[in-house]
């Protein structure tokens, strides 16, 4: 087999997402042959040569699993958690494999989510986030006028994470149902963090209730806490829709 380079391999055995595993590179964590390995451009042969990550030796490409989850509300979307809540990862019986969630929904939101041990698939996904639609049924506190939801549609500047304010992408806002407290359809076409909440936030409403609904092609059509696994030919939609 020829030499691969450390973070593909890694990622193939699904250990980790290709990001999450140059993290362990150059964190010291990796080593071939004994040697430690702290370059990311290092290559290695899987079937000769012994590769530990943090320690253990990896063994050679997993099958890959690809899930469609229904995340409850009240889940974290990580491996583990430092306050112990729970997360998705709790969900997950008779998998046959370890696998994590591609990208996330936050505490309080729930819906499709995707997990796999394809390193690949995950990292592909996340570096395109914003070719594939993702769409949400939004329940907010009071009822925004016109000319806020004009605001969402066109796009407008919300806070990030570091502070900074971002301007987000045209969204689709559709009403779902009018009423003191109503429900809109909003698909986005990026994922910033806690974006559905801060955009609304920012038009003076508080969002009472997230559920995603659509990921590109797929469906939620499992119950809440369960999952299934995507067919081939719903990879490989994913993967087209992606590409676009």
């Amino acid at each position: 087999m020829p030499a691969e380079r450390l973070q593909k391999i890694i990622a193939a055995a699904g250990i980790a997402s290709r990001r999450k595993a140059e993290e362990f590179i150059t964190g010291g964590l990796v080593s071939v042959n004994g040697q430690m390995v702290t370059e990311l451009g290092t290559k290695a042969d899987p079937e000769h040569d012994h590769i530990r990550v943090n320690g253990k030796l990896l063994h050679g490409p997993e099958r890959h699993v690809y899930l469609l989850m229904n995340k409850p509300k009240g889940y974290v979307t990580t491996l583990k958690d430092p306050e112990h809540r729970p997360t998705v990862m709790d969900l997950l019986h008779g998998v046959g494999a370890r696998v994590y969630p591609v990208g996330r929904l936050d505490y309080a939101s729930e819906g499709l989510l995707l997990l796999t041990n394809d390193g690949e698939f995950a990292n592909f996904l996340m570096k395109a986030a914003s070719h594939v639609p993702k769409t949400y049924m939004v329940k907010v506190a009071g009822t925004p006028d016109a000319e806020a939801l004009a605001r969402l549609r066109a796009g407008l500047f919300i806070a990030s994470e570091r502070g900074r304010r971002v301007k987000t992408a045209p969204a689709r806002v559709r009403v779902i149902r009018e009423a003191n407290n109503p429900w809109y359809e909003v698909t986005l076409i990026e994922g910033k963090n806690r974006q559905i909440r801060r955009m609304f936030e920012e038009i003076g409403h508080h969002v009472e209730k997230i559920k995603r609904v659509r990921y590109g092609p797929l469906e939620l059509d499992v119950h809440p806490g369960k999952f299934r696994r995507l067919t081939p030919q719903e990879v490989a939609k994913v993967k087209a829709a992606a590409k676009r």
